[in-house]
């Protein structure tokens, strides 16, 4: 079971995907954002460096983007043929019926034998730019839609891997090869499984559609402008990961509520009833406790609840994450059985952070010793079976003698980082703040201007968690009824681990911050 979770500021979308009750993506669409992956771009060569094999392309990023030839696409005769001529108006729509395609290039060829510099060129965004690097592109265009991904000038259809029904795939194939037009590859996916052929053409039609809309402003654009926005970041998770099992999709903005909103009257009408405008007092990822959660599993320790413990580790070169039993044991259990019950429950969580973390790369993984065969084997099974609804491509090896598991994973954006480490707003990091007792001071004296001022009966303040647990619990548990008395007005407290420590905010009873200046 699925929910969503959109929180909108004004810089960005935070998207929190959770699977049963727990979060397993968190992604970060800045707005305005350029170069996603999947956009296209009018590009042109700057360089071609035979010792590389590869060439730059100016796509208006401070740094040129990198081409290899093997991200070329056999095809690329096709479409460096298609973009001139419809640049010199020579082909009028992106029908290409009637085009004539050009031989595929050879696979030990030279990049100088295909592009020359201040080539104009068609391009899409495979990697988006990573520390000092700028994007990586590719000239194999591929319109990825909800069922089917389109591939201009060629002609091969093929079936996802996930699906393992034989008969299935031969349906799905035959199904396709007998509505696609000519000149164009399909790419059916997963969920494309049991569908008939109604569901399936409308989606190749919006495909169609887009290429045409490439096609249209291929005759205008200019170098290093973009051609085809790949879709919002919300939009792309929903098209790669709804499903059936989706229950709610909670949205703060009411912009992307109704965005949403119309995604999904268009592609699942039965479902349009799963989204919902968040209008609570709190903010929307305090209200689910989705703040709790990230800051509890983006720091440099991750612990699970019977005490099993990863320490996760960032190099240049790749991610290493060791995994540790803590207190977990079980007395009638031998050491052996002990290690294999932990393993594999870090596996769970190591699955569950590489999605989180959207890690990529090389990740080696330190698992306790086993020594016995078939435990590893078992291991190796339940670490790809964790990592089965992983959209990134990915593989792992089976656990060495010394315990380690190497895993590749597709890296095309950043990875995700979450600061959980506070700098103290009164001590500037030196370790010494506040006591509790003065902060609830300053606290009261702001408190009882805003509700004399105001005229007040009620008043809302969100505080750390820390400072909450002070006036509620333990040996202090009646400061806060003191508190209330003192200043004449009942309150209420709202713990936020957004807060840092000893940062707190008044609120009227409709929610509106005050002032106490």
């Amino acid at each position: 079971m699925y929910e969503l979770i959109l929180s909108s500021t004004p810089s960005e979308v935070v998207i929190a995907l959770l699977k049963d009750k727990q979060l397993v993506e968190l992604h970060r669409e800045p707005k305005n954002t350029k170069f996603a992956v999947g956009d296209v771009y009018m590009g042109r060569v700057r360089k071609v460096l035979p010792s590389l094999n590869a060439a730059f392309v100016d796509v208006g990023y401070e740094k040129d983007a990198f081409l290899h030839y093997f991200d070329l696409g056999p095809q690329v005769l096709s479409l460096n043929k298609f973009v001139k001529r419809t640049r010199e108006g020579k082909e009028k729509t992106g029908n290409l019926l009637y085009f004539k395609s050009e031989p595929d290039i050879e696979k030990t060829g030279a990049m100088n034998e295909v592009l020359n510099p201040g080539q104009e060129v068609l391009v899409q965004v495979a990697k988006e730019p990573i520390s000092t690097k700028g994007p990586r592109i590719g000239s194999e265009l591929s319109i990825p839609g909800r069922y089917l991904v389109l591939v201009p000038f060629s002609e091969r259809v093929s079936v996802s891997q996930k699906i393992n029904n034989r008969s299935e795939k031969d349906r799905l194939k035959k199904l396709i090869k007998s509505i696609k037009p000519k000149n164009f590859g399909v790419i059916v996916r997963t969920n494309a499984q049991g569908l008939k052929v109604a569901e399936l053409n409308k989606d190749l039609d919006d495909l169609l559609a887009k290429w045409d809309d490439i096609s249209t402003n291929l005759k205008k654009s200019k170098v290093s402008e973009k051609v085809l926005g790949e879709l919002s970041r919300t939009s792309a998770i929903l098209r790669d990961v709804f499903n059936s099992t989706f229950e709610n999709i909670y949205v703060d903005n009411e912009i992307l509520y109704k965005e949403v909103n119309a995604y999904i009257d268009e592609k699942a009408p039965s479902k349009k009833g799963i989204v919902n405008l968040y209008k609570g007092s709190l903010p929307i990822f305090e209200n689910f406790k989705i703040t709790r959660e990230i800051k509890q599993s983006f720091g440099q320790t991750v612990t699970s609840k019977s005490g099993v413990y990863l320490v996760i580790e960032h190099t240049e070169a790749c991610h290493v994450i060791d995994v540790n039993s803590g207190n977990r044991s079980h007395a009638k259990a031998n050491q052996e059985e002990n290690a294999l019950a932990v393993n594999l429950e870090a596996a769970d969580e190591v699955a569950r952070q590489l999605r989180l973390r959207d890690m990529g790369g090389i990740i080696v993984v330190d698992f306790i010793d086993m020594k016995k065969p078939q435990h590893r084997k078992q291991l190796y099974h339940h670490m790809k079976d964790a990592m089965k609804d992983d959209r990134a491509k990915h593989s792992l090896t089976p656990p060495s003698k010394f315990g380690l598991i190497e895993i590749t994973r597709q890296r095309v954006r950043p990875v995700t980082k979450v600061v959980t480490t506070e700098v103290c707003p009164s001590c500037s990091g030196s370790g010494k703040v506040e006591s509790s007792i003065n902060v609830v001071k300053v606290i009261e004296g702001q408190a009882s201007t805003i509700v004399k001022s105001k005229g007040l009966n009620k008043l809302r303040v969100s505080v750390h968690p820390y400072i909450e647990s002070y006036l509620t619990k333990g040996i202090f548990s009646n400061e806060k009824k003191k508190l209330q008395k003192r200043i004449g007005a009942k309150l209420e407290l709202l713990p936020m681990f957004e807060n840092e420590i000893l940062e707190y905010h008044f609120y009227d009873s409709d929610g509106q911050e005050l002032d106490a200046n």
